[in-house]
C-alpha cells in the first residue's frame, strides 16, 4: 500500500525533481503535481516530464494532495506556506526538505495553524541545482531526519517514514533543536569554512597571478565543490540556524587556535595525534556507507 497517492512538490529544483524521479521509479501509481515560483523552471519541468502536472500557482498544486513537500529555501518557508494555506486539504500532511528545522517548524506552525506538519531533512544533495540536476537515486542509503512536533500523530510520522524509506533513505527521528546542533557541525560549519577558504583563495589571486587556481590540489578542489552550492539556500540556512552555527563556530575557532599554537611551537606529536584521530573518523564514515573513494559518493545519475 502506498503511503501517499497524491504528492505536491512546491519547488522543483535539485531536491524536488529528485523526489519526483524517485517517486515515479518506486511508487509508479502515485500522482505528482509540481510548482515552482520561477516560470522557466516550470517550463523546463514540463519538458523533462518528471511531474504528472505542473501548476501555475502553489495553491493549485496542493488542492488534491495528501502529502505536500516544500522544497524551497528555509528563508521563504513562511511565505510559501501562506500561499497554500487557503487550498491545503485538511487531511494533508505537510513536510519540507530544509536543512534547519526549529525555525521551519515554527514558521509552518504559524502560517498553517492546525495543519499536520512533519518536517523532514534528507541529508543528500550535490553542488548542482535546478530541475535538470535531479536523479532518482539521490536518496539511496542517505539519512532522512524527521523532526515531528510533540503533538504529531504517530500515524502521520509512520507514513512520512514509509515514504522516505521507499525512496531508499534511512530514516531517523530527532528533536528539531538537536537536529540543528548536529547539522551545524556536520554540514553548516563545513560549508561556512569552504566558502571562507575559497573566498580567501580568490582574494589571493591578485597576489599569486592565477597560481591558486592553476595548481589547485585535491583538497582545494573539494572545498570548491562545496562552495559551489546554491547561495540562496545556504544564506538562509546560516541565518535560520544562527545560534547553533555560531556556537559551533566558536568551538572551531578555539580548536583552530590550539592548532596554530601546536604548529608555532613545533609540537609534532600533538599534530600527529590529531591527524591520526581525524583519519580514523574518515574511515568510519566510509565503513558506514556515507561515502566511498569514488566522486559524488560513488553514485550514478542514471
Amino acid at each position: 500500500m502506498l503511503p501517499f497517492a497524491n504528492i505536491a512538490l512546491i519547488g522543483i529544483g535539485l531536491i524536488g525533481s529528485s523526489i519526483a524521479h524517485a517517486v515515479r521509479e518506486t511508487m509508479p501509481t502515485a500522482r505528482i503535481t509540481g510548482y515552482d515560483g520561477d516560470p522557466s523552471v516550470r517550463a523546463r519541468a514540463i519538458e523533462l516530464g518528471f511531474c504528472h502536472d505542473v501548476s501555475d500557482s502553489a495553491g493549485a498544486a496542493v488542492t488534491d494532495a495528501d502529502l505536500v513537500i516544500l522544497c524551497v529555501p528555509v528563508g521563504v518557508m513562511a511565505e510559501v506556506a501562506a500561499e497554500i494555506a487557503a487550498d491545503l486539504p485538511g487531511d494533508a500532511i505537510i513536510s519540507d526538505v530544509g536543512s534547519s528545522k526549529e525555525s521551519v517548524l515554527a514558521a509552518l506552525a504559524k502560517a498553517l495553524p492546525g495543519a499536520r506538519i512533519i518536517p523532514a531533512h534528507p541529508v543528500a544533495g550535490t553542488e548542482n541545482s535546478g530541475p535538470d540536476a535531479g536523479f532518482a537515486t539521490l536518496f539511496h542509503d542517505r539519512w532522512c531526519i524527521l523532526t515531528p512536533p510533540e503533538e504529531a500523530a504517530e500515524g502521520d510520522v509512520q507514513r512520512v517514514t514509509a515514504f522516505w524509506e521507499k525512496l531508499g533513505a534511512n530514516v531517523e527521528i530527532m528533536d528539531a533543536k538537536h537536529h540543528d546542533l548536529v547539522l551545524a557541525v556536520t554540514s553548516h560549519l563545513p560549508h561556512l569554512i569552504a566558502y571562507t577558504i575559497v573566498g580567501t583563495a580568490s582574494d589571493l589571486e591578485d597576489v599569486t597571478r592565477g597560481e591558486v587556481i592553476k595548481y589547485s590540489a585535491g583538497g582545494f578542489r573539494d572545498f570548491t565543490r562545496i562552495a559551489a552550492s546554491d547561495p540562496t539556500m545556504w544564506r538562509d540556512v546560516f541565518l535560520s540556524n544562527k545560534d547553533a552555527v555560531l556556537e559551533m563556530l566558536q568551538r572551531f575557532s578555539e580548536d583552530l587556535s590550539a592548532l596554530q599554537r601546536a604548529i608555532r611551537w613545533d609540537k609534532g606529536d600533538e599534530l600527529f595525534d590529531l591527524f591520526t584521530k581525524t583519519r580514523a573518523i574518515r574511515r568510519r564514515i566510509i565503513e558506514e556507507g556515507q561515502d566511498d573513494a569514488a566522486p559524488d559518493f560513488g553514485r550514478t545519475h542514471d
